[in-house]
């Protein structure tokens, strides 16, 4: 179902209402509570139990936290469509509605802003937006992770269209020190642009994904947007699907931009390791330095995203540390004590994504 390609398969302040609530503020002491013992204190993991929580908390946040065409936005519902892909529903004037099918038609929806551009389909970018696209290509970049393929059908001015006209647009507005990162995110799904053409971009200049790939990892992570996590995730899915394609089973035969790549997302998956809270959780500061949220949503946001890039990035044995099932169990932890609690969407459903896709990975899509 979805663009990830896991190492495993070769050896390897929003103005919008958050994401369901019935409470003001989350009970962080309950949370908090040990959180200072020692890894060496922490109980062995129930692996089977801790699956069954993991689908507990995904169901949770699919089918209890609605999401609705009144209150919520395109940057809200894009980022749940992220998660759950087809399985999301919305809220549509009191019926239930298919989320991709809604949003692929073009229907009324504060910040999903479409029109024709001279090479495809334009997304304006909102700077700091949550109502709409934040960033340039953010929806291509989440719509392709989700199972969408360049030839499905998407309205523009009321008018068919496909996909691949979003990934037309990208590639011909495409400029040295752009904000890529969703770019190189939506062009790492095998179908939308294979790893060795070159294509040109609206300046005259030749582009590769090899090029774009060294261009993102040499781009700053601490500072960028959530903390360079989704820059790092892009890296991840690209430079594992470069990988499968190419057989390369041993990283130290990567040369080049996806030498550059590789290296740039095992020096962040270290930092993620050493940076690691005693309870569990990652850093607040995300790579900046060491430091606890205080916050439930902040720690679900930060801890969530570290752990989707951690997810896309690892093999297999590496998902089976003790460091990572404490991760994965203690972010499990937080998202059931805040089941009752407004949540920030993008925190939420990043944590979901990196959840369902652990999921996937340690036992199946069952």
């Amino acid at each position: 179902m979805r663009a990830l390609l896991p190492l495993s398969l070769f050896m390897l302040v929003a103005a919008l209402p958050g994401c369901g609530s019935s409470k003001d503020t989350a009970d962080t002491a309950v949370v908090n509570n040990g959180a200072a013992s020692s890894a060496a204190e922490t109980p062995p993991i129930d692996q089977e139990k801790l699956k069954k929580r993991i689908d507990a908390v995904l169901d949770h946040t699919l089918n209890q936290r609605r999401l609705n065409t009144r209150d919520h936005a395109a940057w809200q519902i894009v980022h749940a469509i992220l998660a759950f892909g087809r399985d999301l529903q919305l809220e549509d004037n009191g019926q239930l509605v298919n989320a991709v099918d809604y949003i692929l038609a073009n229907k009324p929806l504060t910040g999903w802003n479409l029109r024709i551009g001279d090479r495809g389909i334009l997304v304006p970018v909102e700077e700091a937006s949550k109502t709409g696209q934040g960033h340039p290509d953010q929806w291509l970049g989440y719509l392709s992770q989700t199972g969408l393929t360049p030839e499905d059908t998407i309205t523009v001015a009321g008018q068919p269209h496909k996909i691949r006209e979003l990934m037309t647009q990208a590639q011909w507005d495409l400029t040295p020190g752009l904000e890529a990162t969703w770019t190189l995110m939506a062009l790492s799904h095998p179908d939308f642009w294979p790893t060795g053409e070159r294509w040109t971009a609206r300046n005259g200049e030749t582009w590769t994904l090899e090029r774009l790939a060294e261009m993102e990892a040499k781009a700053p992570v601490v500072g960028g947007s959530c903390g360079g996590t989704h820059r790092l995730y892009a890296l991840a899915v690209m430079v594992n699907r470069y990988r499968l394609e190419n057989n390369v089973t041993d990283p130290q035969a990567l040369t080049g931009g996806w030498a550059v790549a590789h290296r740039r997302v095992r020096e962040f998956m270290d930092q993620a390791q050493r940076q690691q809270n005693s309870d569990g959780t990652f850093s607040g500061n995300y790579f900046a330095r060491p430091g606890e949220a205080t916050k439930i949503d902040d720690r679900i946001g930060t801890t969530g995203h570290i752990f989707e890039f951690l997810t896309a990035a690892m093999t297999d044995a590496e998902l089976q540390q003790p460091w990572m099932l404490r991760a994965c169990e203690r972010l499990v932890t937080l998202m059931e004590f805040a089941q009752d609690e407004s949540l920030d969407c993008g925190g939420l459903y990043h944590a979901a994504h990196g959840l369902l896709l652990y999921r996937e990975r340690r036992w199946g899509a069952e």
